[in-house]
């Protein structure tokens, strides 16, 4: 289900991570900081959050009003703060994800919003704007969230961390069980997910949104593959900016680990720069994407080679 060459990354970035544990605390939070200030802005502006990333961080850090927003949106950031620091008391929790956790993290959500349905689950028929997907009918929701959660608990048992958490994500998704704030719900679940395997938080990137509803409208088609490979991607990102921080920097990088732009990597091998840009964005290809440009390593593409060469 997951590009082999992509699994083989993540098991080996998250090993890495894990043998530098415990963290500085310093170093932690700021990389909570950063990360959680990235996820709620993303995370909002996929479902149409105008608040620029500078703005979320005053709103965050200051507490301030900008000027032109309306007050939902204000209260979106404010509300998304509080759903994270929810999940991050239910990762040390020694119990099972199940769908009362869902509700408790909606009713977060959209508190001050829509208090009438924050927490509860619809009584009314609803449709995916931009998806063809139709959820099921609102009587079917309770039983179909129950059977969600039995469902988790035997992914989270069988299947690898990163699987479980996007399709727990696709799968909430398309049970569409609230009215509203059903998006920033299911990452928040799949970030609980995640987090609770000791991976770190992962944010799915404004930039992306279009990628992203591909992905979800081929896992409505029954073909779950491009999800989880997309959510794969966005975590081994996050484990890159978690190793990158806390690992000693005893001089600089080897030359053949330093991070170049994908027509300088694709000189003297058999691929052009757009074929590396089609494996970047397949997983395919250790790489990383700033701005709208990819990056990756002159041992990154000798890894490729090698594994295609068997």
């Amino acid at each position: 289900m997951i590009d082999p060459r992509l699994l083989s990354r993540l098991n080996d970035k998250k090993n890495r991570l894990d043998t530098l544990r415990p963290f500085p605390a310093p170093i932690l939070g700021r990389l909570r900081e950063q990360l959680d200030l990235e996820w709620i802005y993303n995370s909002n502006a996929i479902e149409g959050s105008t608040l620029t990333l500078q703005e979320t961080r005053l709103i965050l850090e200051a507490g301030v009003t900008i000027g032109g927003k309306s007050l939902r949106e204000h209260f979106e950031v404010i509300n998304h703060r509080e759903a994270i620091d929810y999940v991050e008391t239910l990762v040390d929790r020694d119990e099972q994800i199940t769908p009362h956790h869902v509700r408790q993290i909606h009713q977060l959500v959209l508190v001050k919003i829509d208090d009438d349905n924050a927490g509860q689950y619809r009584r009314t028929p609803v449709r995916i704007a931009v998806a063809s997907h139709l959820p099921p009918d609102s009587w079917e929701v309770p039983r179909l969230m129950s059977e969600w959660g039995d469902w988790l608990a035997e992914s989270r048992e069988k299947d690898h961390p990163v699987v479980t958490a996007a399709l727990a994500h696709h799968h909430l998704a398309a049970i569409h069980p609230f009215v509203d704030g059903n998006g920033r719900t299911a990452r928040l679940v799949m970030n609980l997910v995640l987090m609770k395997d000791g991976y770190p938080p992962t944010v799915i990137e404004k930039i992306a949104r279009r990628s992203y509803y591909r992905a979800l409208a081929r896992a409505d088609e029954g073909e779950p593959d491009p999800l989880v490979n997309f959510v794969g991607r966005a975590v081994e990102r996050s484990l890159m900016l978690y190793l990158e921080a806390v690992t000693p920097q005893t001089g600089p990088p080897a030359k053949n680990e330093t991070w170049i732009l994908l027509r300088e990597a694709a000189i003297d091998t058999p691929y052009s720069q757009d074929y590396l840009s089609l494996l970047a964005r397949k997983g395919r290809l250790e790489a990383r994407k700033q701005g709208r440009n990819w990056y990756t390593t002159r041992k990154a593409v000798c890894a490729y080679i090698r594994s295609v060469q068997g």
